[in-house]
């Protein structure tokens, strides 16, 4: 068997599967791209998730990558045994409902076999011990002997995560001999030793669980497999473990020769040459891909990989910043497979030399004070370190809380985790109320005051939408950074753009940057000082980094319906100093691409006849046609054009005026139509009171005007066919309607009052003698408020001096009435008291005052404890 090397193996086994009609895909970038649930990609079948659940369509039923993954659950056991790495490549084929388990099978083993190499008596398949199909095919088509196949149960063979698609899987064992084993005599397949080693996972996806346990035969049947790049290597180069491949051994070897040291020699060695190793082919890649040091998310995973090799530098007496030179070994390595790193190697190697510099400045005085706090430790027999401690060399010395811990495991010592983040949570809080305090300046403190005050941005956006421009300053919410990837939201500055920041009530543009690598969809634009021009937003897609040239586009539609709705503004205040007169001013202004908003100075409300004849007169001036000019000219020239200036603004030497036909004359830094007939009509939906002297009015115009008749005319129609007419007879029938209406309620009444005597019936025979006064408490079904209370005032009449109580259910629903005689009231009886005290028997609650009180209820088998109540409460109150 020829020891291939992992460049080889790489494009063997792409090469392989390309010839079984498979499309060879690039690696995913290691940023998840909208999968929320992962924080880096940790499979071959991560990034083909969508392809596999039908949210996206494949480019081919058949694909094949080699995928760079990060796994970081095991950080803490990376360097302690050579088995664990955060950083490898997953080769993979994939079948999104094409072939199944044979052609999946019989290609594993002929790729491992026939094109590698493999001795095929040195291999061993298992699978799932109730997949028969799978056991017949390895047995009676691959001809492999029954005893050779090793069955095994669901938590070796089969892949689920809950409910959702799931299935059997089907594994490949390399016996790599008696020196790898642990000496046992029935030592096999499925031992936890090192000689029976699985490299090919085939995973059969042909059932979905509904979460119960329960499976059923899928429609579209997939296939999911994957091999260890690194592990193949181990078992094709016959070496002890991937710390020995030949790219991670040419890495291995320059961090020992950095540090002076041999591999093999020394335990605490090996740990620390190994951890470096694995660190800085992560970082490498990490970088590649646009992620960049942070203290949250994947930003936070790369520092912490960063630190954690800077350490065991240092441990290993490795003097200087040393991660660099090692990422250069990185990329000579592997960028065969994966060109970016060669394409990206300046950037690689600026942001890892940064962030190593950064923390070298604080590593001496961290570990310093951990080491006095050890040794207090030690002297008071105290075994775990204070949170607020671990804390503070977390927040001044940029300690990890990992790295402390890992010191501290060195010495048989712990940190206290739950007060470590207690203490960053009192930090956090202690930070977002010392941001409502602000700055000097009294602004709020942002990541903006960090960029350098020379960056500045020109507006190029007047005349055209698009541009190519330089990326010259990134900053994340929280700091100025190289690059933005995939999922990241931040700032870019250019040296020029087309996108108009929010100002002068205009909204900000929005849009796309895109560059080679990568495409930023821009959510805002904003002017900060010093001239600089922010484009806020998200990464969409790939990476964006300083330096870069990037195409900057306008969302086209935004800024000319936006233009359209700006001019209309300039035409309508025009218009109002006309109606209204010349003490007209304007207050503020907001335009977008939907609707306008105008505040203006005056002092009552515009009359249904002035809103129309200012509507009449913006749209003759948009029927007229008129020319938009725009001229830059010295302010006293402006003036003499009679320009009207924005009250109480200061301007420069130099104004902008935007003239329309002559009508309309101001001083105006916005965007704007080249003729008015662009506007098509204005239509005021709305004029109100905002302040004292200050008028607001609210318009649409263009497409923002056609959607409101658009909405206007769908709910007529539905509003007539509501009531079976035509929106040309709506009127005329809704008068119909309410007259009729009218009649049915008066005759519903009547009905309602006779149900209610009839209800009545004889219940003055449940009059009883409390004293000298009368108690009527009586139930009387279906009756509603109002017809309590008038058989309330009837019987009242009826009874004399004393008290009603009625109560009623109907549809669930209690209603209990009380009323007093004057009377009764003058010798102690209140309504309002009386009815509280027996409204909990029906559930409810209500009061009311001294001579008529009202309650709801939801309990109708209290109606009868609350009559009996009743009689009980006002001997109560008469004695």
């Amino acid at each position: 068997m020829q020891a291939y090397g992992v460049n080889q193996l790489r494009k063997m086994f792409l090469e392989f599967f390309e010839s079984k009609e498979h499309l060879a895909m690039k690696s995913f970038s290691l940023v998840p791209h909208n999968d929320k649930s992962l924080l880096l990609i940790n499979s071959g079948m991560a990034p083909l998730k969508p392809y596999f659940t039908g949210q996206e369509i494949p480019p081919r039923r058949r694909v094949t990558t080699c995928q760079k993954c990060i796994r970081t659950g095991d950080i803490e056991n990376v360097g302690k045994t050579a088995r664990h790495g955060t950083f490898f490549e997953m080769l993979g084929n994939f079948s999104f409902g094409d072939y199944f388990k044979r052609e999946a099978i019989a290609w594993s083993w002929e790729f491992l076999t026939e094109v590698v190499g493999l001795d095929a008596d040195r291999l061993y398949p298992s699978v799932y011990e109730e997949d028969e199909e799978a056991f017949e095919i390895w047995n009676k088509e691959m001809g492999i002997p029954a005893e050779r196949i090793f069955r095994f149960g669901k938590e070796d063979n089969f892949w689920e995560h809950g409910s959702g698609p799931c299935g059997p899987c089907s594994e490949i064992y390399y016996d790599r001999g008696e020196k790898y084993g642990c000496g046992s005599p029935d030592c096999t397949v499925g031992c936890e030793c090192d000689r029976y080693m699985e490299i090919w996972n085939n995973v059969f996806t042909q059932f979905d669980n509904d979460g119960n346990g329960h499976y059923s035969e899928l429609e579209q049947k997939n296939i999911d497999t994957g091999m260890g790049l690194e592990r193949l290597a181990s078992v094709v180069q016959d070496v002890d473990s991937i710390f020995d491949v030949d790219t991670i051994k040419a890495l291995r070897d320059h961090v020992s020769r950095l540090a002076g040291k041999e591999y093999g020699e020394d335990y605490n060695t090996d740990v620390s040459l190994r951890v470096i190793t694995d660190h800085v082919r992560s970082v490498t890649f990490m970088i590649s891909d646009g992620i960049m040091p942070s203290n949250e998310g994947r930003g936070y995973v790369l520092r912490r990989l960063l630190r954690r090799a800077c350490r065991h530098g240092r441990l290993l007496g490795i003097e200087g910043n040393f991660l660099p030179t090692l990422a250069e070994t990185v990329i000579a390595g592997s960028k065969d497979g994966y060109p970016e790193l060669e394409e990206k190697r300046d950037f690689i190697l600026k942001v890892i030399a940064k962030e190593e510099e950064q923390f070298n400045k604080t590593i001496d005085q961290g570990l310093g004070i951990l080491s006095d706090l050890i040794e207090e430790m030690e002297k008071s027999g105290e075994k775990v370190l204070s949170g607020e401690a671990a804390f503070k060399l977390y927040d001044t010395y940029g300690f990890p809380l990992d790295l402390t811990k890992e010191i501290l495991e060195e010495k048989g010592l712990e940190a206290d985790e739950e007060g470590f983040h207690a203490a960053m949570e009192i930090q956090r809080k202690t930070a977002r109320d010392a941001r409502e305090v602000t700055n000097y300046m009294g602004a709020d403190v942002t990541v903006y005051e960090s960029i350098d005050p020379s960056v500045t941005s020109t507006f190029v956006g007047y005349d055209k939408l698009s541009c190519e421009s330089e990326i010259i300053v990134l900053t994340s919410d929280t700091e100025v950074t190289e690059a933005l990837s995939d999922g990241d939201r931040g700032t870019v500055f250019v040296k020029e753009t087309p996108f108009y920041a929010t100002s002068g009530g205009q909204e900000a543009d929005t849009g796309v940057i895109r560059t080679a690598d990568g495409e930023f969809r821009v959510e805002d634009t904003i002017r900060l000082l010093g001239g600089k021009i922010g484009h806020v937003g998200v990464v969409t897609k790939g990476m964006i980094k300083v330096g870069d040239t990037a195409e900057l586009e306008v969302n086209a539609e935004k800024r000319a319906l936006s233009a359209r709705n700006h001019s209309a503004t300039h035409l309508l205040q025009k218009a109002l100093r006309t109606v209204l007169g010349s003490h007209v001013e304007q207050a503020g202004s907001s335009v977008n691409e939907d609707r306008l908003r105008f505040d203006f100075t005056h002092f009552s409300a515009m009359t249904p006849e002035e809103i129309r004849e200012v509507e009449k007169l913006v749209n003759d001036s948009i029927a007229k046609a008129l020319d938009v000019d725009i001229q830059n000219m010295p302010i006293e020239e402006a003036k003499k054009t009679g320009a009207q200036a924005l009250f109480g603004e200061k301007y420069g030497d130099i104004v902008r005026v935007v003239n329309m036909g002559g009508y309309s004359i101001e001083f105006c830094g916005g965007t704007h139509v080249k003729n008015t007939s662009e506007i098509m009509a204005l239509k005021i939906i709305s004029e109100s009171g905002v302040a004292a002297g200050v008028r607001r009015i609210e318009a649409l115009t263009s497409k923002g005007l056609l959607h409101y008749y658009d909405n206007l005319e769908a709910k007529m129609h539905e509003a007539a066919k509501l009531v079976k007419a035509t929106p040309e007879n709506l009127g005329e029938k809704i008068g119909h309607l309410l007259s009729e209406n009218k009649a049915l309620h008066a005759e519903v009444d009547s009905l309602k009052s006779k149900l209610a005597q009839e209800a009545a019936g004889d219940i003055l025979d449940q009059v009883q003698e409390i004293g000298d006064l009368k108690l009527l408490a009586a139930e009387l079904p279906g009756v509603d408020m109002n017809g309590l209370r008038d058989l309330g005032d009837q019987m009242k009449e009826k009874l004399g001096e004393g008290v009603v109580v009625l109560a009623s259910e109907a549809d669930g629903k209690v209603s209990l009435m009380v009323t007093a005689t004057d009377g009764a009231v003058k010798k102690g009886a209140h309504s309002g008291n009386l009815i509280k005290a027996i409204a909990g028997c029906i559930g409810g609650g209500g009061g009311g005052r001294p001579n008529m009180a009202q309650a709801g209820g939801k309990n109708p088998a209290g109606i009868k404890d609350a009559l009996a109540k009743a009689e009980e409460v006002l001997k109560e109150q008469l004695s």
